[in-house]
């Protein structure tokens, strides 16, 4: 189980890179792509297509643990899902953003945003929106609706987003996806489905004349581990895995 592995049930990490202009769509172009990534990956072997213009290079997924890459008409995507390490997992997101200059004629100018997301899923069964109060609590603002007779939370999905530099060009946003239904609530009968917790460091804007895409990758991840290892495991992830052991 990875280092992170340990605050979850899933524990995955993303690469997007966001374009203004669309890449190249034709048959050659894609194809070639998927099979440089493949030569580094060579169990990278489930190529489809998910959505029209979107393909999808995946290893299988029998193992709990995978990589997957992406690609759509503005968008290049890098996963693994259950890494041995974070460093694993960007080693991949590093090698992806080194070939695409080359491979798929993205220019640093092209660039609209890249970003690192972390996610983190709790399978639990019962009222996820109830789970989460407990265990980072409720807006103090908002909190005595909390207490209307009879009412209950059917939803409960806080973020907040700041900034890591002067100019906000790179940001954080930290969110929540709970999949609990007012059917569930009313009936009382909760499904087995994942509560989940993102933290994703974004950088936006045309990347400068002496930077590229790998090296200010490299600075995101940074940023993004620091963020989790000083404040998301303590302030987030440890409390919801006690809310959910003593339910």
């Amino acid at each position: 189980m990875s280092e992170y592995g340990i605050f979850g049930d899933e524990y995955y990490v993303n690469m997007n890179l966001s374009t203004e202009m669309e890449l190249p769509q034709g048959r050659e172009s894609v194809l070639h792509y998927f099979e440089q990534v493949r030569k580094r990956y060579p169990n990278m072997s489930n190529f489809y297509c998910r959505e029209k213009d979107e393909f999808v290079l995946e290893e299988e997924k029998d193992s709990g643990a995978y990589r997957w890459v992406s690609t759509e008409p503005k968008r290049i995507s890098s996963g693994m899902v259950n890494p041995e390490s974070f460093a694993d997992a960007c080693e991949q997101h590093h090698a992806v953003l080194e070939m695409v200059p080359y491979e798929l004629s993205v220019s640093p100018l092209d660039c609209e945003s890249l970003s690192v997301m972390l996610g983190f899923d709790f399978n639990c069964k019962g009222n996820h929106n109830e789970i989460l109060q407990e265990a980072i609590g409720i807006t103090p603002g908002l909190e005595k609706f909390t207490n209307f007779p009879g009412g209950k939370i059917l939803s409960n999905e806080p973020a907040i987003q700041f900034s890591l530099d002067e100019d906000c060009r790179t940001q954080c946003r930290i969110s929540f996806e709970t999949r609990t239904t007012a059917f569930q609530v009313r009936s009382g009968e909760f499904s087995e489905e994942p509560l989940s917790v993102y933290l994703m460091v974004r950088r936006y804007d045309s990347l400068g004349v002496d930077e590229n895409f790998a090296v200010e990758f490299k600075r995101l991840a940074e940023l993004s581990r620091n963020l989790v290892d000083d404040y998301l495991i303590e302030s987030v992830l440890q409390p919801l895995q006690t809310a959910i052991a003593i339910r």
